[in-house]
């Protein structure tokens, strides 16, 4: 803001040298002086008021002795020094209330009382253009100002959540890490139960049928095949075991979906549907890869162009083939451009012989078509 007024400040300065210098009645020596006088208060008003502080009353105090020598020049030198006088009264103004308007006002009235009607007209307009500048100026401080306290406030907002995320983060790292741990030592505790048991047996039974050989033939083979029979009971438990906790291919497919799109709907604030129909058993582990990765690529397509609120995904398994469907309800295209990520949905999806059809007319879908074997 004081760029501003010392910049229109200079700006009448200039003009009044300019205007007076032509005049033959002009004292040079007057003018030279009044203008060194001019100056010198009006650099004591910016020095004082970098070394007084939050104290108004030095900045004022010069601000008045420019005032004063304005109203004296005015008198005494030339009319034209009044045009200084509504800028001085604003800057004097803006120390003591923050009503722009008010002050706007009252800058100007002084001089319209102590100019005569001939020389109103420009003083009117000189006032007119130099406070329309000052106040626009001050408004456009004053939103800045706002914005950066918003600024301020959604960065400590930020802040504030970004902690509360990783305290998340860190939450569900433990949480993963205990339940790993509790995971781990039941699954120890299961196979030392069912499976130490069973095999700690057979290899008693086998240790007494060597002894028992050369003495009782008969005892020492029954015994040898009680270890047998032992050892393939443990082998069958530890098969069941390990099929009890391999996750179906299903689950795991339609599970890490589902976790993608939840992600997706969270973070971009855009509404996903999800359903699916048919025998998820029939989509294999590959297919489930090609079907996510193009619906990523799907989601991420609508998010960028489609301006899309609202994307319906729907999975249904047919008698023959894998239907995978990604439908928004944004703006659509009656001509699709195909770039990079279209391409690539097209490649892995033909890499089963499969297709991608996409479609603009009302509003964006991609429909990814796999055959299921047989």
């Amino acid at each position: 803001m004081e760029l501003v007024l010392i910049f229109n400040k200079l700006i009448i300065l200039i003009y009044i040298i300019v205007t007076t210098s032509q005049s033959d009645q002009m004292n040079v020596t007057t003018l030279v002086i009044t203008m060194l006088l001019l100056l010198c208060a009006n650099m004591a008003i910016y020095v004082v008021n970098m070394f007084s502080g939050k104290h108004k009353w030095p900045k004022q105090l010069f601000m008045l002795c420019a005032i004063g020598i304005v109203c004296v020049a005015y008198i005494q030198v030339d009319w034209l020094f009044i045009l200084l006088l509504p800028i001085l009264i604003y800057e004097l103004g803006i120390t003591l209330t923050t009503d722009k308007w008010l002050i706007s006002v009252v800058s100007v009235v002084p001089g319209l009382f102590m100019i005569d009607m001939v020389h109103r007209p420009l003083y009117g307009l000189s006032a007119l253009l130099s406070l329309l500048l000052l106040v626009t100026v001050q408004v456009l401080i004053d939103r800045f100002n706002r914005l950066e306290a918003q600024s301020d406030v959604l960065r400590i907002d930020i802040q504030r959540l970004t902690k509360k995320l990783h305290g998340n983060t860190e939450f569900i790292r433990q949480s993963e890490y205990t339940y790993k741990l509790e995971e781990r030592n039941r699954i120890s505790q299961e196979i030392h139960d069912q499976i130490g048991h069973s095999m700690t047996s057979a290899l008693i039974q086998m240790e007494a049928s060597k002894r028992l050989i050369d003495l009782d033939k008969n005892k020492a083979v029954e015994l040898l095949q009680n270890a047998i029979q032992i050892s393939k009971e443990g082998i069958e438990n530890i098969r069941l075991t390990l099929k009890n906790k391999k996750p179906p291919t299903e689950q795991m497919g339609i599970h890490r979906l589902k976790l993608a799109i939840d992600e997706f709907s969270n973070m971009h604030a855009i509404q996903a549907h999800f359903t699916h129909q048919g025998n998820l058993d029939s989509i294999t582990a590959i297919q489930w890869k090609i079907i996510q990765e193009n619906i990523t690529e799907a989601l991420t397509n609508s998010m960028k162009y489609a301006d899309a609120t609202s994307i319906a995904i729907d999975i249904q398994v047919l008698n023959k083939f894998i239907k995978a469907m990604v439908k928004d309800n944004g703006k659509g295209s009656s001509r699709i451009k195909k770039g990079l990520g279209i391409v690539g949905m097209e490649e892995r999806a033909a890499a089963l012989n499969g297709t991608v059809i996409i479609d603009g007319s009302s509003g964006f879908s991609v429909t990814t078509l796999l055959p299921i074997k047989t």
